[in-house]
């Protein structure tokens, strides 16, 4: 864990804790040994997780610009936790919901949340376009994030209506950030945002180019939004 703590005091100009750094060694080690059965991830090395799953996940705090911590953050397509349990670790009174359709995916976050003793986390294993209709999630978080999860038309449709007016939604992506972007400029105005940035991130020994893609909630997302499920992945915003 000391080349974690090297790298996010670095990258991020923060100092983990000791009860971080030891939850997050925990959760490393319940990674690993689930993944030897389930299939939870490709990346298999203790390098990796701690690079492309810790590291990565908390380079959500370059993009968010306010002073306080979100008070309430959505994960959509969270997989194995990721970014929203690594977030939840820095950002302690956030309350998090995590989406994920997959169960042994969404089960794998119930067991972390149990084994780090995480108060504040819900673990939804639903489509998000069932979650983007339900008055208990829709228009009700400051921070939406996704990693990882879809094209930026499709991605756009999923966050924006979970978001109430100044709310934000990010995206992490990879090469393909610029040209994504511009082909969701209709998604993106249509669910009632707009773009504010990308901002490009360097991971230390990973060559792939990254960028958050950070779309601010100005307008109110049309009710009809999101779509039925599979609608937005077949027939996405152009």
């Amino acid at each position: 864990m000391e080349a974690l703590a090297e790298n996010v005091k670095s990258l991020l100009g923060i100092k983990l804790s000791k009860d971080q750094l030891g939850a997050l060694s925990l959760y490393q080690h319940e990674l690993l040994e689930w993944n030897k059965h389930i299939g939870l991830t490709a990346i298999r090395s203790v390098e990796g997780v701690q690079t492309k799953h810790f590291l990565d996940s908390l380079t959500v705090l370059l993009a968010w610009e306010r002073h306080d911590s979100p008070a309430r953050l959505i994960d959509v397509g969270t997989g194995a936790g990721f970014p929203g349990l690594i977030l939840k670790l820095v950002w302690p009174s956030t309350q998090v919901t995590l989406v994920e359709s997959i169960h042994k995916k969404a089960d794998f976050c119930r067991h972390i949340v149990d084994q780090l003793g995480l108060k504040g986390v819900t673990v939804l294993s639903d489509r998000v376009e069932a979650v983007g209709q339900d008055p208990e999630h829709r228009q009700s978080y400051d921070l939406a994030v996704a990693r990882a999860v879809a094209r930026m038309p499709i991605l756009m449709e999923y966050l924006l209506p979970l978001i109430y007016g100044n709310g934000i939604a990010m995206a992490m992506k990879g090469e393909t950030a610029h040209a994504e972007t511009q082909a969701s400029e209709k998604a993106i105005r249509l669910m009632g945002g707009k773009l504010h940035k990308l901002v490009h991130v360097t991971l230390p020994g990973v060559v792939e180019e990254r960028y958050i893609v950070v779309v601010n909630k100005v307008a109110r997302t049309p009710e009809e939004y999101p779509r039925r499920i599979g609608v937005p992945a077949k027939d996405p915003i152009q």
